[in-house]
């Protein structure tokens, strides 16, 4: 039987997930990675969005995502069925890449979004992948903090807007915001 289908979202900011079917592997080496870095890229130019953080884990990702109108869905829809086909391709495999449909929490709240943008840097540390999210090469954090240069999708501004004035500060205080974080705590 199909899934009714949802009713599109409103314009709001919201932590986004999608999870690899069987969670499976979803990225299986930096080709990958850097392709749906693309078509992230090309998502949010074509839908308006402010990208503030995300997540590239090996099953999964997490977005920190504020629409400017109701595209949360149809975003979402190119982002996972655009990199699916891909992916199915590249790897000469049939079948779902994504599980069940994304997942969406809205944010309502500054301490909200600050809590869920910690949260999904934190993720590969969680995960013990890494032991410090800046040895995590697909997330935001490196950009945030200046240790790379900010992909032209990410709104870096934005996030360290709620940490200073001046971008040495505002980083700084990003940093330590993101260390002084209980590991054991989910957004």
């Amino acid at each position: 039987m199909p899934r009714a289908p949802r009713i599109e979202n409103e314009p709001g900011t919201y932590h986004v997930m999608s999870r690899g079917n069987r969670r499976q592997r979803i990225y299986v080496d930096r080709l990958d990675h850097r392709r749906f870095l693309d078509i992230l890229a090309e998502v949010v130019r074509r839908h308006d969005w402010l990208l503030s953080a995300y997540c590239l884990m090996p099953n999964h990702f997490h977005l920190l995502v504020e629409t400017r109108g109701p595209t949360l869905g149809l975003g979402m829809h190119r982002l996972n069925g655009t990199y699916a086909q891909w992916f199915n391709w590249r790897h000469a495999v049939d079948g779902h890449l994504f599980g069940d449909r994304y997942r969406r929490q809205p944010v309502e709240t500054d301490l909200h979004l600050l809590e869920t943008a910690r949260y999904i840097v934190l993720n590969p540390v969680r995960a013990k992948l890494v032991a410090h999210p800046g040895r995590w090469e697909w997330s935001s954090y490196r950009a945030i903090v200046g240790a790379e240069p900010a992909p032209a999708f990410l709104a870096a501004g934005e996030l360290l807007a709620y940490f200073g004035r001046t971008t040495p500060r505002a980083r700084a205080a990003y940093r330590r915001f993101v260390q002084d974080a209980p590991l054991n705590v989910a957004a």
